[in-house]
């Protein structure tokens, strides 16, 4: 894979995600992010909390050498997107990814945790990153990036 394709990168632009959670970079992978009933999340998708409460399965499709990756999930609106002072809530941590596979291949450095926002639509990222960034020889790369939205739980 030379370079993703633009379109791929304009709601990332759109939903500040670049910007507001992540500099411009340079996608050297794809991730496939499903919740629940298997449907294919993309950038900007939105999903209530509940179809999320699962770890979602998580794909890295890419051509990096050696071909390892870390995943990330954050929530850079809590506790709430119009006050995130908790900004960049961590939700899911796994390093060790082998290029092609499902996060659950890597090392669950935190298990994950599904969404619970108290109020406002939140957006949660799921971030992948090359593990050459542990070495710092890549600065404007990003294996790859979703995005999903999710409303508050109602009680």
């Amino acid at each position: 894979m030379d370079q993703m394709p633009r379109a791929a990168l304009d709601p990332l632009v759109v939903g500040k995600v670049i910007g507001d959670v992540l500099d411009m970079f340079v996608p050297v992978a794809e991730l496939a992010v499903h919740y629940g009933g298997g449907e294919e999340i993309g950038n900007g998708s939105k999903v209530k909390p509940s179809s999320a409460a699962q770890r979602p399965k998580v794909q890295i499709k890419g051509a990096i050498s050696p071909n390892y990756y870390t995943l990330v999930m954050v929530d850079p609106d809590a506790p709430s997107p119009g006050e995130p002072t908790l900004r960049e809530w961590l939700h899911w941590l796994v390093i060790d990814i082998p290029e092609g596979s499902d996060a659950t291949e890597g090392k669950e450095i935190m298990e994950c945790m599904g969404p619970k926002p108290p109020a406002g639509v939140h957006r949660t990222r799921v971030c992948s990153f090359p593990a050459a960034w542990a070495d710092g020889n890549s600065e404007k790369e990003a294996g790859g990036v979703a995005t999903v939205r999710h409303a508050p739980i109602r009680q």
